[in-house]
């Protein structure tokens, strides 16, 4: 049913995994309130009809009601919005919730572009190629105002906020070359933000990768950063700086000062870069200077990287990095 529809309707190609779910969903939401509103004006026509005053003095007969009418429509109308509810929370929870084995890639809205950065180093301004039959995992952020990166194709949009992470992930299923939009009003030439998702067989996406130039990996470029501002001197990777050490603080549960403890996902990491002193780490002081305005979206974004990229060997589990504060650098607090 679903298939037939949307061959018949105007509606994108499906070329994802989340995609038919996504029409599914949508067409079932769709079918299901349109019946309803039929059934519910025809009910109100016949009666209308069928029990209208015939004369002036006319009495109709009392109804007392009918219990059986009254819970079966309950139970009917309780149970379709309850279905409704359930397969709309498990296609939700389905686009949450990337697989383990994707690829992790980098977005920035930008007046009035999309700038994306590969793990390998490669970019590209309003295109991004990807492999077919691969999850891929956007983490996306804005450098002025809110946009959305809508790929219709794949049933898949994500508002894009200034000073925070989104995420958004996918698995494209054919090959193509599919639409790519700003769905959030962002200014006078919001209509040109459009681009192009290039989705490619993984041989062709292979070769596509090696074929161009890319400035070492974002991990190696965060490296360099981790260098050039002074973060090695603090946040020392053995953990004997007045910092924080950055190994294996990704994906830990870091312990603050006031008590608390916070989970150290990406949004974590880039706000210990940029306001050291949001959240400070148990046992450090907070000393590091305020680096917002001084470091890009894309430094950022590698320095985050190569902090990921040390997640695997973890010597301190209570101070992990960039948690706190330490020294003047870059990566955490």
């Amino acid at each position: 049913m679903v298939d037939w529809l949307t061959r018949n309707i105007p509606f994108p190609p499906q070329a994802s995994s989340v995609a038919g779910h996504v029409d599914a969903a949508y067409l079932y939401l769709v079918i299901t309130t349109v019946s309803l509103a039929v059934l519910l004006a025809v009910l109100v026509i016949t009666f209308a009809i069928r029990y209208h005053r015939r004369s002036r003095y006319e009495i109709p007969p009392q109804i007392q009601g009918n219990n059986l009418i009254e819970f079966g429509w309950t139970g009917a109308t309780f149970g379709l919005f309850l279905t409704m509810f359930l397969f709309g929370a498990k296609v939700y929870f389905d686009l949450q919730v990337p697989p383990a084995n994707a690829i992790e890639m980098y977005a920035t809205g930008k007046q009035w572009m999309w700038k994306v950065q590969h793990p390998g180093g490669q970019r590209e301004i309003n295109e991004l190629h990807v492999p077919v039959g691969q999850a891929v995992r956007l983490t996306m952020t804005s450098q002025d105002v809110i946009h959305s990166f809508f790929v219709p194709a794949f049933r898949v949009k994500q508002d894009v906020v200034p000073g925070r992470y989104s995420t958004l992930w996918f698995t494209a299923t054919k090959p193509g070359t599919y639409h790519l939009f700003c769905a959030e009003y962002c200014g006078a030439k919001h209509s040109g933000m459009v681009g192009y998702v290039y989705a490619m067989e993984p041989a062709e996406y292979d070769r596509w990768l090696t074929s161009g130039a890319a400035e070492g990996s974002l991990s190696s470029q965060g490296e360099k950063l981790y260098q050039q501002y002074g973060c090695s001197t603090c946040h020392d990777l053995e953990g004997k700086g007045p910092g924080p050490s950055f190994r294996g603080v990704y994906r830990s549960q870091v312990r603050l000062d006031n008590g608390s403890t916070v989970f150290a996902d990406e949004s974590y990491l880039r706000e210990s870069i940029l306001q050291s002193d949001a959240k400070v780490v148990l046992g450090f002081k907070s000393i590091m200077p305020i680096f917002r305005g001084q470091l890009q979206e894309d430094q950022v974004l590698a320095l985050i990287e190569y902090i990921k990229a040390l997640e695997n060997s973890r010597p301190n589990v209570e101070s992990p990095s960039a948690g706190s504060t330490a020294g003047s650098e870059t990566g955490a607090r």
